[in-house]
């Protein structure tokens, strides 16, 4: 393996809109979608992870100060449990932080556990429940994370 994390060009949109579509399928942000957060330089910033050329996960940050919200982050689920999905949290709170917000805040299904013990276990809190948010009627929680309460830069394993 060659993993690589680089920043998401327009060039990615279309491998990761695929991507989208089979991990989120009944959520999959549109095509649009994507193009749209990618010309948003000013307050966003996407990522993307490949390994030997192929795209196996990403995600994206939106900062409007003093808030920073987690838009998207997924990784295949062949490399899922590899600590690639802690390892761009990381980058997202890094990023975050060197931004100057506040608190990073995210959504995530509530029937997602292995997502939510991730974000648990860096620190996140639940601080709402919005039912019925996601289609299928499933709730999500939102979650956020007290940057500048954090004491190192970067979030411990």
């Amino acid at each position: 393996m060659s993993i690589t994390l680089r920043t998401m060009t327009t060039d990615d949109i279309a491998a990761v809109h695929i991507l989208e579509t089979q991990l989120f399928p009944e959520d999959a942000w549109p095509l649009a979608g994507f193009e749209a957060e990618l010309a948003q330089l000013e307050t966003r910033k996407y990522w993307v992870y490949e390994d030997s050329g192929k795209i196996i996960g990403y995600a994206g940050l939106c900062t409007v100060l003093p808030i920073a919200d987690v838009q998207t982050i997924a990784i295949i689920p062949e490399y899922q449990g590899q600590g690639l999905g802690r390892a761009l949290m990381r980058e997202l709170i890094t990023t975050a932080r060197a931004n100057r917000a506040l608190d990073l805040m995210l959504e995530v299904r509530f029937d997602n556990p292995t997502a939510i013990g991730l974000y648990e276990s860096m620190g996140f809190e639940t601080i709402h429940r919005r039912p019925r948010y996601y289609k299928g009627g499933i709730d999500a929680l939102i979650m956020r994370l007290r940057l500048d309460e954090l004491d190192t830069p970067e979030v411990s394993e």
